[in-house]
């Protein structure tokens, strides 16, 4: 089912700002508490975001309210139990990549990880400008944010970064906040990879912000792999800054998870700067993906591309809001938009929006957006070769997905995105 539009009405999303405001007060004094405190300020004017607001019209975060102030009456804050050095190795077997690990929001492991060569690592806490988002969710991770980190890129590593996060929620809810800076000095290149996994039957939420920022002539290659536990939800920001001739790709998959929202910020402020993003999501009953891109083009000639494809089975949601600002002066932009649809289930609902607001003339832009079930010529044509329909149906899906899988930008990370992929595709009806 594609809807492109709906009136969809809703309160705001209930947040305890008297326990938050407590819970913050409580907290040990750092470099933060100034950024805490004008979060909370944020917040109480604004509460999080409802259905009323454009942005999130069909994703509806109650439960993550509801989550949020339930985990703040909690008297105290239980001690991170850090993830064991076999669980790690498990994670990253057969991935050439050095890891910083966040458990369960503590960035302490990373701050531990021996240094890489041309890499810094420093508190967020103690960096000269923490630069807070207060925006609704970004003012609930820099209200709650206990710790990040800061990374310099200042020579161009051997090896791609790698940023696992794990959290975990057994016995009782959880709620963990994230906030990665990443600086890449001019003329560096980066690989880096983003791995979130939760276990546990308990609900959890996980709130992060990760700002890159690209000098001149820099290159970045990034992929982000979501594969949290079913009843984990998880809000995501990350935004991009490129200066002159800079380039980032990107190719984000989305495989586990209750709720999630992903909102790409890309800044295009520097001529020659080019973006190309993709994303795979696939969602599975009860599930509820939404991605949410937005490039600005403040100057030209820049380009950028963004396709996203979307598996759906089963009662699903996904939602895909696509934008690209061609902001005046910007002549000579390129532009390109996709957004293809596999619906799997008639259960199955997926809400597409492509936006394109173009304020120069000398410009090139597209977009467009498709949904579609099984190809039934596919199919027969596949079973006449005498595959049955369980293995025609899987290699359909697979070849769909193939596309995205082609444009994961970091090599190290495609064994474990692989295997990940095919346990997926294989849970689904």
């Amino acid at each position: 089912r594609l809807r492109l539009g709906r009136c969809d009405r809703g309160g705001m999303n209930a947040l305890d700002i008297d326990r938050l405001r407590a819970y913050v007060d409580g907290l040990p004094n750092s470099g933060l508490d100034e950024t805490r405190r004008r979060a909370v300020a944020a917040l109480a004017a604004s509460g999080l975001p409802s259905t009323r607001d454009e942005s999130f019209r069909y994703t509806d975060l109650a439960e993550i309210g509801a989550l949020s102030s339930a985990w703040l009456k909690r008297p105290a804050r239980p001690a991170t139990v850090a993830p064991t050095r076999q669980r790690i190795e498990a994670l990253t077997a057969k991935t050439d990549i050095d890891w910083l690990v966040i458990a369960n929001g503590d960035p302490n492991p990373a701050l531990a990880h021996s240094p890489v060569a041309g890499i810094a690592i420093e508190r967020l806490s103690e960096a000269a400008d923490p630069r807070p988002v207060l925006e609704p969710l970004t003012a609930l991770n820099a209200a709650l944010l206990e710790e990040g980190l800061v990374v310099t890129v200042a020579a161009s590593p051997e090896r791609p970064l790698g940023l696992l996060v794990i959290d975990d929620a057994h016995d009782r809810p959880g709620l963990s906040q994230l906030r990665v800076d990443i600086e890449v000095t001019a003329g560096r290149s980066l690989e880096f990879v983003e791995y979130y996994v939760s276990t546990g039957d308990a609900p959890h939420y996980s709130n992060a912000l990760l700002r890159l920022n690209l000098g001149e002539s820099c290159t970045l290659r990034h992929l982000r792999l979501q594969n949290r536990a079913i009843r984990h939800s998880q809000t995501q920001r990350l935004d991009v800054a490129l200066a002159r001739d800079a380039a980032f790709t990107s190719a984000s998959f989305d495989l586990g998870g209750r709720l999630t929202r992903n909102d790409l910020n890309v800044d295009l402020r520097g001529a020659g700067s080019q973006a190309e993003i993709a994303g795979l999501y696939v969602s599975g009953d009860g599930q509820h993906i939404d991605n949410h891109t937005r490039i600005d083009h403040r100057t030209g000639p820049t380009r950028s591309g963004q396709e996203y494809r979307g598996i759906l089975s089963g009662r699903s949601r996904a939602v895909w809001n696509g934008k690209a600002v061609v902001h005046e002066g910007a002549d000579g932009t390129n532009a390109e938009q996709a957004n293809h649809n596999l619906l799997l289930s008639e259960k199955a609902e997926i809400d597409t929006k492509p936006e394109l607001e173009i304020h120069a003339e000398d410009v090139r832009c597209a977009h467009g957006t498709t949904v579609g079930q099984l190809d039934e010529e596919a199919l027969f044509y596949l079973r006449s070769r005498g595959i049955d329909a369980d293995d025609a149906q899987r290699l359909i899906v697979r070849a769909f997905a193939t596309r995205i899988l082609q444009t994961a930008p970091v090599a190290a990370a495609k064994p474990r995105l692989d295997a990940l992929l095919d346990a997926r595709l294989a849970t689904l009806d």
